[in-house]
């Protein structure tokens, strides 16, 4: 995965009703230690990293690069957006695609946040990068994050085998550019 190419960065602050979508800063080190951390959230990612590793490897301002957001409630991240060009993917389809990403911590699930957000980092993208499609990869056994595909309008382009489990690569139409 690299870069997304020509976009500024970093946006402007992204607000939403409830969320605000951001660059992360040193504010934010617990809560990717937390996010990263976490057995729940890693559930379908291959298992969380240890906590005391974390520490000692995570910068104090972590995964600051372009596509990269932070997901805050309140003024507290809550979670992540990344939007990262999938340059290296398995699979033909995907390949050279913008590749939507998202982690949540699980006091944040099942409120909308993910939606949300992903609509309003799909939307920036979307205006950045007009005419670009999106993939996403998620395993089937992944209920909420199947669901919230559907909900972004994605669709199944196809299943194949990885990492032990059924994926599941789904596909966002480039948004029309009115004008």
């Amino acid at each position: 995965m690299t870069g997304l190419g020509p976009v500024a960065w970093p946006p402007l602050l992204i607000r939403t009703e409830r969320l605000v979508l951001r660059e992360s800063g040193p504010r934010d080190r617990a809560a990717f230690i937390e996010l990263l951390a976490s057995p729940e959230v890693h559930t379908y990612l291959g298992g969380p990293r240890p906590r005391d590793e974390l520490e000692r490897e995570l910068p104090g301002a972590p995964e600051r690069w372009p596509g990269s957001f932070v997901v805050a409630l309140d003024g507290s991240m809550i979670g992540q957006i990344l939007l990262r060009r999938a340059t290296e993917h398995r699979l033909p389809a995907a390949k050279g695609k913008v590749d939507l990403g998202y982690l949540f911590l699980p006091r944040a699930w099942g409120c909308g946040y993910a939606a949300e957000a992903c609509a309003a980092a799909l939307d920036w993208l979307a205006d950045a990068l007009p005419g670009e499609p999106v993939v996403l990869t998620t395993q089937t056994a992944n209920l909420g994050s199947m669901r919230l595909a559907a909900k972004l309008g994605f669709t199944e382009v196809e299943r194949f085998e990885a990492w032990g489990a059924e994926q599941w690569l789904g596909m966002r139409p480039p948004v029309a550019v009115s004008g």
